[in-house]
């Protein structure tokens, strides 16, 4: 299957969905995408709420794509790889309308960073989390602030760190990354759906002016991601990283 990115909008409700058949990693395109996607659902008038999802059913989401890493040879095309994460999380704190977190299963690096950027989010117990970039010699530069915006400093920089461990779905709604855990996606689908329902039926004004209040003091972002984004680019050049990349391979 090729990977995509798409936008279904059932009655107000818009599902915006990617794919990729790397268990659903992020490369350029999708990331690009994406970026688009949530831009345009946030100016439909016809769409209320957003809710943000990937295909498949098991992983949800395993951050960058390591083919793509593996072929970055200069920082320029360093920092125009990691400022497409950049993208998408600013695309999602500008949206003015509420972004709802579908995660069906383990998240990884970038994909922690998409479900910290959403405005509540849901997930399975399946949904574990690890944040794996320290093992290939970089970090979580451009997803920091807004994992930092949900966990807090000091788990976040465990996660960080501790860069080999998944962290449970469990643990992950304890720091504030979860608002709910399901035991099955069928239970999670219809717990996204009632709570979508119900947030449709509000004054879009009110909403929006909440999403902006819950996004207070982030205003600098366009340009901190992409700072981030540069230090990413950077890294990913090291003899180290190259090297790690190698056996990932």
């Amino acid at each position: 299957m090729e990977s995509y990115v798409k936008t279904k909008n059932k009655s107000g409700v818009g599902y915006i969905e990617f794919f990729h058949p790397a268990h659903n990693s992020l490369p350029s395109q999708v990331l690009s995408e994406l970026a688009r996607a949530i831009a345009n659902a946030g100016e439909d008038d016809s769409i209320k709420v957003i809710v943000l999802q990937s295909g498949g059913d098991r992983t949800f989401c395993a951050g960058a794509s390591f083919e793509e890493l593996v072929s970055i040879t200069n920082e320029d095309e360093g920092k125009l790889f990691f400022s497409g994460f950049a993208n998408v999380i600013n695309a999602m704190r500008k949206c003015p309308k509420f972004i709802i977190g579908r995660v069906q299963g383990k998240t990884v690096g970038g994909g922690v960073g998409l479900a910290a950027a959403t405005d509540f989010c849901m997930a399975t117990k399946f949904a574990d989390i690890k944040l794996s970039e320290l093992n290939v010699g970089i970090g979580p530069f451009v997803v920091g602030p807004a994992v930092r915006r949900k966990l807090g400093v000091s788990a976040m920089s465990q996660i960080a760190m501790d860069a080999d461990s998944f962290y449970s779905a469990n643990w992950a709604m304890e720091k504030g990354l979860y608002a709910k855990v399901f035991d099955t996606t069928e239970e999670l689908d219809a717990a996204v759906t009632a709570f979508t329902e119900k947030l449709k039926g509000y004054n879009p004004k009110a909403m929006s002016e909440m999403k902006n209040m819950f996004w207070r003091e982030t205003e600098d972002w366009d340009q901190l991601l992409v700072q981030r984004a540069k230090i990413s680019g950077r890294l990913v050049l090291s003899e180290f990283t190259k090297e790690k990349l190698k056996q990932y391979k």
